[in-house]
């Protein structure tokens, strides 16, 4: 009975204080970003751990460098959005009403060419559901200033994380293993993050490319949803290639385009997200297809679009953490694609 007041209490505790740790996570979210791609750099260029003074300097000279080549990176792919994909949000909104004519015409003329009547309350209403993601990116915009100010301070305390850590268990043994702990999280966290970003952006650019070709309007805004919605699992690519799909549908005069669309959208979506990437994260995400749906419903209610965002990361901590104690390897295997977890930090 206490555990499940304690749940509930947890979960309660959780929807109310969103506001506050919804853009602490988009924080952690792009401080994680920004030190993955900080790593990588680090491993493309000449560098090495500094053994005297003058190999100190070179040393900070390139880890400089890295963070500034990773802030660059996060930041073209922002001005890019500013000044490419922002417009074109804009010019698909204007015309939203437009397509919700078209669909409605696509209903009826599907009706009388198979004989099944659709319930006009079954046809989506594409202005209010844009409306509804719209105030939730709008919601996180709004919050960028406490998201900047979060991150700044993430990178102030980064170099003190290990004295604080260490004067929080004096104990040795306990210590060691929390430390695994933090470190298994640490660089599954960077390695999923590093891998899904790299592959989620290819996949867009492929897609935007592959939409042009094919002429279909607004592949900018079709490709930014693709990048946005693969870290959404199972649903987010569902989404980034439904909506596109539907689009040409109901715009094109032909079959071919929505026909060509479907075929190459979903054929990068198999080879990226279901070929490649698995074979990238390696047992980084070997999680149940099961517990990751369960997981995306329950942080989707909570949070709304922003927990279906940061569904995977948090489940993906989850998991590490119940791996490393007796009394909870068990949610660990049940949280695991095929039984196997990471091993036990033993105490020494």
């Amino acid at each position: 009975m206490t555990g499940i007041i304690t749940f509930i209490g947890l979960i309660l505790l959780l929807w109310i204080g969103r506001s506050i740790l919804i853009p602490l996570l988009v924080a952690a979210f792009l401080w994680y970003l920004m030190n993955a791609i900080a790593d990588y750099y680090r491993k493309v260029l000449p560098y090495k751990t500094a053994t005297n003074k003058k190999e100190n300097i070179l040393f900070r000279a390139f880890n400089l460098l890295s963070y500034t080549a990773a802030f660059a990176t996060l930041f073209f792919i922002g001005f890019l959005f500013v000044t490419q994909i922002k417009p074109m949000f804009s010019e698909l909104v204007s015309v939203l009403p437009v397509l919700q004519e078209k669909l409605t015409g696509f209903s009826t003329y599907l009706s009388n060419s198979i004989g099944f009547k659709f319930d006009t309350n079954m046809i989506p209403n594409i202005t209010q559901i844009a409306a509804n993601i719209g105030s939730s990116v709008a919601s996180i915009a709004a919050s960028m200033g406490m998201v900047i100010v979060y991150m700044i301070f993430m990178f102030i305390e980064q170099s003190t994380f290990h004295q604080k850590f260490a004067s929080l268990f004096p104990n040795k043994r306990q210590s060691k293993k929390s430390r695994y702990i933090l470190d298994s999280i640490d660089y599954n966290m960077k390695k999923y993050l590093f891998v899904k970003t790299t592959i989620s952006a290819i996949t867009a650019i492929i897609s935007f490319f592959w939409l042009q070709m094919i002429g279909i309007e607004f592949a900018g805004v079709w490709a930014f949803i693709v990048f946005v919605t693969s870290y959404i699992p199972t649903i987010g690519a569902i989404v980034a290639c439904g909506l596109p799909i539907l689009y040409s549908l109901i715009t094109a005069p032909t079959l071919q385009q929505p026909i060509l669309t479907a075929v190459g959208l979903i054929a990068l979506q198999i080879l990226f997200g279901n070929i490649l990437e698995p074979k990238l994260t390696g047992k980084t995400l070997n999680l149940s297809t099961l517990a990751i749906l369960i997981n995306l419903v329950f942080w989707g209610m909570i949070w709304g679009v922003a927990g279906m965002f940061f569904s995977v990361p948090l489940l993906v901590a989850t998991y590490i953490i119940c791996a490393q104690f007796d009394s909870t390897r068990w949610i660990a295997v049940l949280l695991s694609a095929d039984g196997s977890i990471p091993d036990k930090k033993e105490e020494d």
